[in-house]
């Protein structure tokens, strides 16, 4: 029997108290905002979303700077909920962007991959730094696409690992299954245009660096999107790993970020060399 795609993916409804973590999320995000070294709306394109946060810290360790991509099935939330997310890291001497891009139905998905790509590469032609990408959800499966894009097709003068390594979590990388669910009004896919902004069906990013962590709690096509791609990409040369965050559910898997000695804060520092 096939799975019930609908139940499987919708987040809100598995976790009732969404509302509550939601706003949770804007507060901390202000507060943090509100404290943190940071420039505010800096924009890498011409769209009113194309602007990224950046929150640095008080002295630079590492060799990369971080970029944190949000989530909201590529049709809701903004780069305003996530501030927060950049504490544990900027602890541990890592800068972080937190990134905005456009939404669906506005644009196309496709799209939105383009946006991420041009935002991790003005971040490196300001900073001359890697770009270890990470995010939630949808914003996993746009930390996928970076890693595993070609960036000579972006800009020949960018360099072939400018994402050296993703940490995606609670990522998506299959987006077939989307196609029959209620999500798929505002993404507008087709099985086609599905299949062609999957990351599971690009040339693997051998070489690279891919981790896929979800939430033990997590619904099992959540669980089985992260567990697929680190077997397909590991088996096609790029360095894998997968982990479930014990009593994490969709909303609560990222609450670790906001701490310095979370393992999942830790393991992003060790990927941007600090």
């Amino acid at each position: 029997m096939s799975p019930d795609y609908e139940t499987e993916y919708n987040n809100r409804a598995r976790v009732p108290e969404h509302p509550g973590i939601i706003e949770g999320w804007q507060a901390d995000a202000a507060a943090y905002r509100a404290t943190a070294l940071c420039e505010l709306d800096v924009s890498y394109g011409e769209g009113e979303r194309q602007l990224y946060d950046l929150f640095k810290p008080d002295n630079i360790r590492g060799n990369a700077l971080v970029m944190f991509i949000h989530g909201g099935y590529w049709q809701a939330l903004d780069r305003s909920h996530f501030s927060h997310m950049a504490r544990g890291l900027n602890r541990l001497g890592l800068p972080v962007a937190v990134v905005g891009y456009d939404l669906c139905p506005q644009v196309e998905l496709g799209h939105i991959v383009w946006e991420l790509q041009q935002a991790a590469a003005a971040l490196w032609r300001r900073f001359g730094l890697p770009v270890v990408a990470t995010g939630h959800s949808a914003g996993g499966h746009l930390s996928a696409c970076t890693l595993a894009t070609d960036w000579k097709n972006v800009d020949p003068d960018l360099p072939d690992q400018l994402v050296p390594a993703a940490y995606g979590i609670s990522g998506l990388y299959n987006l077939k299954p989307l196609t029959e669910t209620s999500l798929n009004k505002a993404l507008g896919l087709s099985m086609e245009a599905a299949e062609l902004e999957s990351p599971l069906f690009w040339p693997a990013p051998a070489r690279l660096t891919m981790d896929a962590v979800v939430g033990a709690a997590e619904s099992s096509e959540y669980l089985n999107q992260s567990r697929r791609i680190v077997d397909i990409w590991g088996l096609e040369g790029v360095t894998t790993r997968y982990e479930e965050i014990p009593g994490a559910n969709h909303f609560t898997v990222i609450a670790g970020l906001t701490e310095p000695e979370n393992p999942m804060t830790r393991r992003i520092a060790a990927l941007a060399g600090a």
